[in-house]
């Protein structure tokens, strides 16, 4: 088998009219299209045409992780370490003290070989040697995109180990149903969670807390705009929102709903994760802007490595990590979410 040029373009098609672009760097979605309510087709992911500007985006310090996959473990561990069977495991920082997506060198920075590909299917692979960034174990990954003909993207991680360790795998897409980059306060959102984590200025989760009365109460459709523009202090932590919520129910079932009403547009997502994290984009820069997308990464919680009451990342050789989100996307007249 040989490994794929870097930065290899897979594009995938459906009988829909949606559309998704995979890169081999970094198992990244690079552009995804959907037609809006009068047919218009138009692109609702930010990201780069250029694969080689999305490689440069990355560097120095990761950057926005702009559709990319993040791993060994996504989102933030405390203090860039964690215990695991007595024994301390110290990785490498690169936001601040702690570790953030998988490191430095994550798995947004590998180019991943691809194992199978078609017209509506890519298979990649990545092999994250034991110490990598840290984390004991050596890792085998692989991340397959499927999309159906009636517009439903299938993201699917599996990973094995040769030590204990933890595993967390996130595909990082900026969504803007708009079909622009204009900014996403004009979406409405519904997630099924009536709970979240609170963060601390390092964006870290402190505590659990019920969404009731908070502009973090997407249990009915919301402008994100309220979110966005809200003086709560969560809010203004995360400049507009950058929170896991605590999904109800579990097994794979639909757990976030997004429309653009002008275009019509929606995206129902489906995943058999703990956890969704919404980033409003409030550290998005040039060439976009804040707030310019929304971020909806299926998960497991943040530094669930050192929190007993977090649901648990650990991953034993002979055990299969698998993940999965599905992200259909659709039109509706205005107001679906009511």
């Amino acid at each position: 088998m040989t490994t794929a040029p870097v930065h290899q373009p897979h594009v995938l098609t459906s009988g829909s009219g949606v559309t998704a672009t995979v890169g081999s760097y970094g198992a990244r979605l690079i552009r995804i299209d959907a037609p809006d309510r009068a047919g218009r087709v138009d692109r609702v992911l930010l990201g780069y045409d250029d694969p080689e500007a999305n490689r440069r985006a990355a560097l120095p310090d990761g950057g926005a992780y702009l559709g990319a996959t993040c791993g060994r473990v996504a989102n933030r561990i405390a203090d860039a370490a964690f215990e695991l069977d007595g024994v301390r495991h110290r990785l490498a920082a690169n936001e601040g003290a702690h570790q953030r997506h998988g490191g430095p060198v994550g798995f947004d920075r590998a180019n991943w070989s691809v194992r199978e590909a078609s017209a509506s299917h890519v298979t990649m692979h990545h092999h994250s040697p034991d110490g990598d960034q840290g984390f004991p174990g050596a890792l085998d990954v692989t991340a397959s995109f499927d999309l159906s003909d009636d517009g439903e993207l299938s993201i699917v991680y599996t990973a094995r180990t040769t030590r204990p360790t933890h595993v967390n795998l996130v595909s990082h897409g900026y969504f803007n149903l708009s079909g622009g980059s204009g900014t996403i306060a004009d979406h409405r959102l519904r997630i099924d969670a009536a709970s979240f984590l609170a963060i601390d200025a390092d964006q870290l989760p402190t505590e659990r807390r019920s969404v009731r009365g908070t502009p973090l109460d997407f249990t009915e459709a919301q402008w994100i705009g309220r979110l966005i523009e809200s003086d709560d202090e969560q809010a203004r932590l995360s400049r507009g929102g950058n929170h896991t919520f605590c999904l109800d129910g579990v097994g794979m079932r639909p757990v976030a709903w997004l429309e653009h009403p002008g275009s019509g547009r929606t995206l129902t997502l489906s995943t058999d994760q703990p956890g969704l994290q919404l980033y409003a984009a409030g550290w998005l820069d040039a060439p976009w802007h804040p707030h310019a997308a929304l971020c909806l990464e299926a998960q497991a919680w943040p530094n669930a490595c050192n929190r007993a009451d977090f649901p648990s990342t650990r991953l034993d050789p002979g055990a299969l990590y698998r993940s999965e989100v599905r992200l259909r996307f659709g039109v509706a007249p205005a107001g679906m979410l009511g």
